[in-house]
């Protein structure tokens, strides 16, 4: 079967000179620093490696006024990571930004398409490539 409803990708990215401070990988990130409480754990969860979603971390800090995330040191206790309050807000906006975007590309999805519409996508080939 051959699939011919298209769907939209928007993909936002925020910069600050050559930095991304906002994307949807870094809030992807963010999410799961929420949910997880640690970057090491947000990172196994993203299937990425701790240096990476640190890095990743490091620059959006370094991109806002206030940092995104903080940081505790293991210890007796435990480390960690968890959202500051600016970093709430900066997800929660970014997510509320692109529902919306992704809303307004549906609505002009069909005028876009309908002197034009895409070519199905053809079936795979079991065989490969020839």
């Amino acid at each position: 079967m051959t699939d011919v409803n298209p769907k939209v990708q928007c993909r936002v990215r925020v910069t600050r000179g050559e930095d991304i401070a906002v994307g949807p990988g870094k809030m992807e990130l963010l999410a799961a620093i929420r949910d997880v409480g640690s970057i090491s754990g947000a990172a196994r969860r993203m299937q990425m490696s701790y240096r990476r979603a640190w890095l990743l971390v490091e620059t959006m800090n370094s991109c806002f006024q206030h940092p995104l995330v903080v940081t505790a040191t293991g210890g007796r206790a435990g480390g960690g990571a968890h959202l500051t309050p600016e970093g709430e807000k900066v997800l929660e906006g970014y997510t509320a930004m692109m529902r919306e975007i992704d809303e307004i590309a549906e609505r002009y999805l069909a005028s876009l398409l309908g002197s034009s519409p895409l070519t199905p996508v053809p079936p795979e080939s079991s065989s490969g490539s020839e």
